[in-house]
Formats: C-alpha cells, sequence, structure tokens
C-alpha cells in the first residue's frame, strides 16, 4: 500500500441515494465548522486536503501518559496531578470498554444520529470519574512554547470542540458527563543546558467547562449539505480554499 496522498478516492463517500448511515469522525465535524467546501469536497466528491506530516514526539507523550494513567487506572488510585490541582476523589475510569473508546482510527465512542442518519465516533484520550459518578473528559496536548500554556488562542478553539463532542458522545451513550474536562497540556524545556539525550516536560492540567449544544445543529447542517448537489461556499478565511482558487485563477491565465 502506498504511503502518498491519495488526491481523489471513490470509496466512503456520501450516497444520497444510500439509506445507510454515514460515517463521521469528530474531524470530520471539525472539518465542516472550519470549512463547509473542504468537507463537502472530502465527504461526497472525495478530494480532501492534503494530510499533515505526523507529529511523533507528540505521538509518543500521548503513549506514555496513557501507559502513566493506566497505572493509576488498574490500581484505582488518584494520578499525582490530580492531587496537585486539587481534584479530590477523582481517579481514571476502570472500564472494559477504553481501549475501544481510544482507538480513533476504527472504533471510538459512537452514536448513530437518527435525525440526521450520521454515525458519529471519536476516539478519546482518556476518560476520569468523579466521586458523582460524572465522567470526566481529559485530553492529552504536547508542545514547546516559551511562554505557559493556555485555551487563549484563536485557533484552539477545535480543541474546545473535540472535547464538546466527546461530551456528547459520552452523554448520548446514557453516561452522566461533566460539563467541566480538562486538557493535559505537556510543553517541552527549552531552558535546560544541554539536552544529553533527555527531553523534559512542564506539566499543566487546564480545565474548560464545555457546551455541546452546538452539536446537534451541525450534524443537521451536515447533511444538509452533503444532501445539496451544488458545493457549498467556501469558508472566509481558509487557506486551503485561497490556495485552490489561486491555483485555477493562475492556470486560466496560462502562465
Amino acid at each position: 500500500m502506498s504511503d502518498y496522498y491519495n488526491p481523489r478516492r471513490v470509496r466512503g463517500l456520501f450516497d444520497p441515494a444510500s439509506s445507510e448511515p454515514f460515517r463521521v469522525s469528530r474531524s470530520k465535524i471539525d472539518l465542516f465548522m472550519n470549512c463547509p467546501l473542504c468537507f463537502y469536497l472530502d465527504c461526497r466528491l472525495g478530494v480532501g486536503r492534503p494530510p499533515g506530516f505526523p507529529f511523533a514526539l507528540n505521538s509518543a507523550v500521548d503513549k506514555l501518559l496513557k501507559k502513566e494513567f493506566d497505572i493509576h487506572r488498574a490500581a484505582g488510585s488518584a494520578h499525582p496531578l490530580m492531587d496537585a490541582y486539587g481534584l479530590k476523589d477523582v481517579v481514571p475510569f476502570d472500564d472494559e470498554r477504553m481501549d475501544e473508546w481510544r482507538d480513533a482510527l476504527k472504533r471510538g465512542v459512537a452514536t448513530l444520529h437518527q435525525e440526521t442518519n450520521l454515525f458519529v465516533r471519536g476516539g478519546v484520550d482518556d476518560v476520569w470519574i468523579n466521586k458523582d459518578m460524572e465522567l470526566i473528559v481529559v485530553d492529552y496536548k504536547a508542545t514547546s512554547k516559551d511562554e505557559k500554556v493556555s485555551l487563549d488562542k484563536e485557533w484552539q478553539i477545535g480543541y474546545k470542540r473535540q472535547m464538546e463532542v466527546y461530551q456528547w458522545l459520552l452523554r448520548r451513550n446514557g453516561f452522566k458527563v461533566s460539563s467541566t474536562g480538562y486538557f493535559v497540556y505537556c510543553n517541552g524545556r527549552t531552558d535546560r543546558k544541554a539536552f544529553d539525550g533527555r527531553l523534559e516536560f512542564d506539566v499543566d492540567l487546564i480545565p474548560y467547562t464545555g457546551d455541546d449544544r452546538w452539536v446537534e445543529k451541525a450534524l443537521s447542517d451536515m447533511k444538509d449539505c452533503l444532501m445539496n448537489e451544488k458545493p457549498p461556499k467556501p469558508a472566509a478565511g481558509c487557506d486551503y480554499c485561497a490556495y485552490r482558487k489561486a491555483a485555477r485563477d493562475v492556470q486560466a491565465k496560462g502562465r
């Protein structure tokens, strides 16, 4: 199998005449929110955005965090990070479905949204539980910057939507879910005298109070978009659409 980008897919596309549920991931919801045209080109016409390069270090941090929290999950104990931030009576949620929920590529937390016939799924990083038996959505992030990490940047709206979709999915599966989720944010330090084959991180726990009420409307709008024979307009500020337009304009002029 080729590792190269396939610019035109023919499988897994939305068919308006089909009665089968159409599968959409959490990332496809975010794609629609960012640009309906890019979403339409991807899911209806099979022309997806070129993928970004994988962040191997981020993936390594993600894998190690999961191993670390799984130790406490098995022991039914609180992670020191929870104690450091005053989270009393909170432990990692111990459930046989955790491996399924974490499988972002094939499984994840899933539900059939009957109003739109969209089968929605998303892979969580972690789930904790508090004394009130509320599930807490947790997402791992890794970066390296001089300033203290936060959720204040405009582009981080995608992180917030991501958490809200997970909260919505768990509620749809019958769970009591806390509106407050947490980002375990790891910031690689560059103030050491030498590398010495070791990268150290400051780890912050950032709370976020989610509001998933937008998800239902977004799914309805997505279905309307997919059913339309005419592609929607591009979102203002979409770099991908701006690139495509510039390329078309240059080609039309023959230069």
